[in-house]
């Protein structure tokens, strides 16, 4: 039995900078000056403070240093901060670079045609540094582009979402309705058209303990990151209609009968709502086998009716290895399982990784979770300022409203904003086509444990290209799917006996020629989706199963202890790496020159 509970802490210093109000005005020092905001008609800027001089000296002076105003009071107030900057030198690149010597700054880039370096410096040296006679030091700023669609943050970028989010004169087509059963969500607010796109908020907690709207403030969040469309805030699927599910109370708990309910009312209203995407950003309290497990069961009946239910892996991973996969919904093989890629501070794959606590490995009847990764670290997203994980993590808030989280809970909506984009474009696709996309279009995480992000992280740009008919990930499962009385369900006991004396059964899933066409190998994916040992262990009499709480319980699923990092965000040089991508690169009528 695989289980886990060990949680990495893997924990970044926060660069979080701001005033009670949580303003920042200063591009270097928070994520409100750092904007990427995009539209049809944008002219790309290098974002200049304007400055004084650091002591008599202005910008035209050679011989007194010039430093961008307000640098050295904040730097005087957290010096054991790093900053992002720009120092010019009158004498060129060479005398930059020099003059940092012995300040353990680290340089970035060179920058000969302007006689600069780009670097990153303690704030505390920043003093010593404007000592030095001829320098300009400015902050390496962000590059904005002007428009209406704007997150400040990297993950919509390095995960190719913003390539998907359309412009005023060439708009995205319609996305889908996606259902967030979570903890409700604070519907007024500009991250969902100030309530327009929250096309229903549905009570099914009974708990006394639950607060109309969304107490928690879990359920706010993840709607943000699947499809906000608030100023700096954007998510994956900015146009997409919301339908909220509220199984969860105040406590971040909810009953697993009423998650079951609120599958029963997706599928019911499905045609109502325009709802293809589910997301399910908890799981279980107890260990089961996906056949006979209840929620198993009740997502099952989503995906062979046409939602596209995407399930968290969980966030009880350890960083010694894999953990498994227990738990419902995440454990079933049929939907998609999502786990979290810290993506580090590069647009690039090359310091990219799994995050430590997020679960892997293989489930109670040996298929391999995740099936695919995305960004889950250090995200940043809308939540309600009266909620319980405001009062729980104030030193996570970094502006009213807005809070940083880790989790694959953040990781999941990620991936059901995508799948809603993608379905915007290929409505006739199956959520076995969907999953198919996603994951032969999947990039692959070299620092990442092998296994521990399924195929790879999510790459929305290159999924949003896929033609035709894309192969079946559960083609192997699907020969013991029956029907009766028009429902579609899982033939358990056939695949039992098949599986018993085929050890290579799932192999069908993966012999289409279409897969030769994924980054990485469908031959080798073939190797570990299905283990026949893992399989063969599984008996209820394990002792671990005794131990299981067998209590009619879920979870939200959060990395609660993870402490506040410092949320990846755009810069020039990841503005310069993400146009030199051709998956992420942003389409012409995005960026003009």
């Amino acid at each position: 039995m695989r289980n886990s509970r060990n949680s990495g802490s893997g924990v970044r210093s926060n660069a979080l900078w701001g005033s009670a109000t949580g303003k920042r005005d200063n591009a270097l020092w928070g994520r409100r000056g750092r904007g990427i905001v995009l539209t049809a008609l944008a002219a790309c800027t290098l974002l200049l403070p304007l400055a004084a001089g650091a002591k008599d000296g202005g910008p035209g002076n050679l011989t007194e240093t010039f430093v961008a105003p307000g640098l050295l009071d904040k730097a005087a107030k957290d010096p054991g901060r790093k900053l992002h900057v720009i120092v010019q030198s009158s004498a060129g690149a060479s005398d930059a670079n020099n003059k940092i010597t012995g300040l353990g700054a680290g340089v970035r880039r060179h920058l000969d045609l302007i006689g600069a370096v780009a670097i990153d410096i303690t704030a505390g040296k920043l003093a010593v540094l404007a000592k030095q006679p001829g320098l300009t030091i400015t902050p390496d700023s962000s590059v904005q582009l002007t428009g209406t669609i704007a997150s400040d943050q990297m993950w919509p970028y390095e995960s190719g979402v913003a390539k998907l989010w359309g412009t005023a004169t060439s708009p995205a087509p319609q996305a889908p309705t996606i259902a967030i059963v979570d903890s409700g969500i604070e519907a007024n607010r500009a991250d969902f058209g100030n309530g327009s796109r929250v096309l229903g908020n549905i009570t099914i907690t009974n708990s006394t303990a639950n607060t109309p709207g969304d107490g928690r403030g879990h359920g706010t969040f993840v709607a943000g990151i699947a499809a906000g469309s608030a100023d700096h805030y954007a998510g994956a699927a900015p146009n997409a209609g919301i339908l909220s599910l509220d199984v969860m109370d105040d406590t971040g708990t909810a009953r697993t009968s009423d998650v079951i309910a609120a599958c029963d009312f997706i599928l019911a209203n499905k045609a109502t709502y325009n709802i293809r995407v589910a997301n399910f950003s908890l799981h279980s309290g107890a260990f089961n086998h996906f056949y006979n497990d209840p929620l198993d069961r009740a997502v099952e009946k989503l995906w062979f009716n046409g939602i596209f239910v995407v399930a968290a892996a969980g966030n009880y991973g350890s960083a010694a290895g894999p953990s498994g996969v227990m738990h419902a919904p995440g454990n079933d093989p049929f939907v998609m399982t999502v786990g979290a890629v810290d993506i580090g501070n590069k647009v690039a794959l090359g310091d990219d990784a799994n995050a430590p606590w997020s679960a892997y490995g293989y489930t109670e009847d040996g298929f391999a979770k995740p099936e695919l990764g995305a960004p889950g670290r250090y995200m940043i997203g809308p939540v309600p300022q009266g909620s319980t994980l405001v009062a729980q993590k104030p030193g996570n808030v970094v502006a009213p409203g807005y809070i940083q989280l880790s989790g694959t809970s953040f990781a999941a909506p990620v991936v059901a904003g995508v799948a809603a984009q993608l379905l915007a474009r290929h409505p006739d696709w199956t959520p076995d086509q969907v999953k198919s996309a996603l994951m032969m279009s999947a990039k692959p995480v070299p620092q990442a444990k092998p296994g521990s992000v399924g195929v790879g992280q999510v790459n929305a740009g290159k999924a949003g290209d896929v033609k035709g008919t894309p192969p079946s990930p559960n083609l192997a499962l699907n020969r013991f799917l029956v029907s009766s009385g028009g429902s579609v369900s899982f033939d358990a006991a056939s695949w039992s006996e098949v599986v018993a004396g085929n050890a290579s059964w799932a192999d069908a899933s993966w012999a289409d020629a279409s897969w030769a066409d994924a980054s990485w190998s469908a031959a080798s994916w073939a190797d570990v989706s299905w283990a026949a040992a893992s399989w063969a262990d599984a008996s209820w009499a394990d002792a671990a199963f005794a131990q299981a709480s067998w209590a009619d319980s879920a979870t939200e699923d959060g990395a609660g202890s993870e402490a506040a990092g410092t949320p990846p965000e755009m810069s020039a040089d990841a503005y310069a790496e993400l146009q030199a991508d051709p998956d992420l690169a942003l389409p012409p009528a995005l960026v003009s020159p």
